[in-house]
């Protein structure tokens, strides 16, 4: 069952956020399209191996997009699912209700400023999210705050190259890519992890010039009883 909060005024986003969600607005009705042939070959698969260690019971989603992790949830786990586009947000909702089995609410919400309180989720989840967060260390230091001591972080990330020629190019074509479609191509994601507080557990390469990696962190302390 999926139930789905309201909007946010567009007034209190910033501007940087602003230009990030209107780029994900435009692109909604096109997204599955446009990832459709990385999403067969690659996506997919890391999708499944990264929810199949989800523990839960209760986590949250960040960066939920059209809802492509709502398959792969597991049965056992109770997902809050946020994101920042009000057109990926309804895509979402449609295929929460094409997936009746699933426990998620989905919520409009910026990860850079979550509504929860602290120490609300066992774990986190994020997706190819922290590429397109305005200030990624803010969003990382937000999870923090809302997962408990204890709890973890697992994450999908495409980022700057290790290669120093690609990552140069990389650098170079990051302002357009950002501009074109609110995606950054040249972050260094494993190091905002870090500098949010989090404790890097697994760091693993999965593609050539570990461009995309999957990453697993946990916040420091004791679950509380």
């Amino acid at each position: 069952m999926s139930t789905v909060s309201p909007p946010s005024p567009e007034g209190t986003v910033d501007p940087a956020t602003q230009h990030t969600r209107r780029r994900y607005d435009l692109i909604a009705p096109i997204y599955d399209w446009m990832e459709g042939l990385v999403e067969r070959g690659r996506y997919s698969h890391w999708r499944a191996e990264l929810w199949a260690q989800v523990r839960g019971p209760r986590v949250l989603e960040v960066g939920v997009g059209t809802g492509k992790n709502i398959p792969y949830y597991p049965s056992h786990v109770q997902v809050t699912a946020v994101d920042l586009s009000p057109a990926m947000l309804a895509r979402a909702r449609r295929r929460a209700a094409q997936h009746p089995d699933k426990q998620v609410e989905l919520h409009l919400m910026d990860v850079q400023r979550l509504t929860f309180p602290d120490n609300t989720f066992d774990e986190a989840v994020a997706t190819f999210v922290f590429c397109s967060v305005p200030d990624p260390v803010q969003g990382l230091r937000e999870l923090y705050r809302v997962v408990r001591p204890g709890g973890r972080l697992l994450m999908l990330e495409h980022m700057l190259a290790d290669p120093p020629w690609l990552a140069w190019i990389m650098q170079r074509l990051d302002p357009l890519v950002h501009w074109l479609i609110g995606v950054h191509i040249a972050r260094r994601t494993v190091d905002n992890v870090r500098a949010a507080g989090w404790a890097i557990d697994q760091v693993v390469p999965l593609s050539p010039g570990n461009i995309f990696r999957r990453i697993v962190a946990h916040k420091p302390g004791e679950p509380s009883s």
